[in-house]
């Protein structure tokens, strides 16, 4: 839940949010301008689901630290199978499954009230995580201040995620410039770009497959992994 910044021309404000693409393109997600909530700048957004392309489609969109939702619901539109959002400011939560009913999708959400540091440990025992093995779509959009006071701790965070990630999954980092790209985890395939003064990470995670478990059929139209 980042401080909102000075007012940049394409920042959101309340009640201006809407889905940039896929089948809920145009529909509008309720913000309320809260300062402790900033959502990712759409052309930002925009940008992420680009360089994610096709490998949205089939996923397991999940966002640690969601604010608005806005990165779930995008997901969801552009052909993810479900979402799991945390969040841990309670009035944010509520305006997350108000979006979700509102927009159809509180079948294919789970929310979690509270903290993606204390969510993270208790995952192995976490439906629906635990129970599919959908590769993951990761969003990591903290606020930056994170980078700087607490970088160890949010490391671990993706390091421990990165090793229990199905394979296939895609990480989603945003930081500023002040974060370094080289401490993210070494097990993903970073793709780094920069948008003023958001900085982007797309991973790739390539976990080893467990004995006798058969890699995921690629999807149509893509070669097999």
């Amino acid at each position: 839940m980042r401080a909102r910044q000075p007012a940049h021309p394409d920042s959101a404000v309340s009640g201006t949010l809407r889905i940039i693409g896929g089948s809920l393109r145009g529909r509008p997600i309720a913000y309320t301008g809260d300062p402790r909530t900033r959502p990712m700048k759409q052309r930002v957004r925009e940008a992420v689901f680009n360089l994610v392309g096709h490998r949205v489609v089939g996923t397991h969109a999940l966002d640690l630290f969601a604010g608005t939702g806005a990165l779930a619901w995008e997901a969801l539109s552009r052909g993810a199978v479900r979402a799991t959002l945390i969040e841990r400011h309670f009035p944010t939560v509520r305006l997350i499954r108000q979006n979700a009913a509102a927009l159809g999708l509180a079948d294919r959400v789970s929310v979690v009230a509270g903290d993606a540091f204390v969510w993270a440990p208790q995952l192995p025992a976490t439906p629906p995580l635990c129970e599919a093995a959908l590769p993951w779509l990761l969003f990591c959009a903290p606020p930056y201040s994170l980078y700087v006071g607490e970088a160890p701790a949010l490391m671990a965070l993706l390091s421990a995620l990165a090793s229990r990630a199905p394979n296939q999954s895609v990480f989603v980092v945003e930081a500023d410039e002040r974060f370094d790209p080289a401490l993210l985890p070494a097990s993903c395939q970073w793709d780094i770009r920069g948008y003023p003064p958001a900085v982007i990470a797309v991973g790739d995670v390539r976990n080893p497959l467990p004995a006798g478990v058969p890699a995921a059929a690629p999807q149509s139209g893509q070669p097999p992994a």
